[in-house]
C-alpha cells in the first residue's frame, strides 16, 4: 500500500528565519532588573510579550518598546538646564541677593501604632 505524499508546507513570502525568542531571566539581564518584575510587568501586561503556552517570551522589538516606555526625559526648559550647568558660586551670588525664603514647615501629624499581630493572630497574651 502506498502512502500519500504530504502537502508541501505554505510557501512565506519572505524566507527570513522567525524572530529569536528571549526568556525573561535575559530580558532582565539585559535591563539590569529581576526576572519576576519582568514577568511581573508581562503579567500585568504593562509591556509588551508573547505567550507561548503559559511562559513569556520577548523579541528584540519588544525588549526595543520596553526601553522607550521606561524611557525618562529632563522636563526642564533647555534655557534652565545650561543654567544647572553654572558654577555654584554665581548660584549663590544670584540667590542671596534675592529675598529670603521662608522654611516650609509641614503639618505636624500624630503617628498611631498598630496592635501587633501576632496577639491577634495566636491568641497569645504578652
Amino acid at each position: 500500500m502506498r502512502r500519500p505524499t504530504p502537502a508541501p508546507a505554505p510557501h512565506r513570502s519572505s524566507d527570513a528565519p522567525p524572530p529569536r525568542l528571549y526568556r525573561p531571566e535575559e530580558i532582565a539581564d539585559a535591563l539590569g532588573c529581576s526576572a519576576w518584575w519582568v514577568k511581573d510587568r508581562a503579567r500585568r501586561r504593562l509591556i509588551p510579550h508573547t505567550r507561548v503556552g503559559r511562559a513569556y517570551r520577548f523579541t528584540a522589538d519588544h525588549l526595543a518598546e520596553i526601553i522607550r516606555l521606561y524611557e525618562e526625559r529632563p522636563t526642564q526648559p533647555a534655557q534652565t538646564a545650561a543654567r544647572a550647568t553654572e558654577p555654584l558660586s554665581e548660584l549663590r551670588a544670584q540667590t542671596d541677593s534675592a529675598q529670603p525664603r521662608r522654611p516650609v514647615i509641614a503639618p505636624a501629624t500624630r503617628l498611631q501604632a498598630r496592635p501587633p499581630r501576632r496577639q491577634q493572630q495566636y491568641g497569645a497574651v504578652a
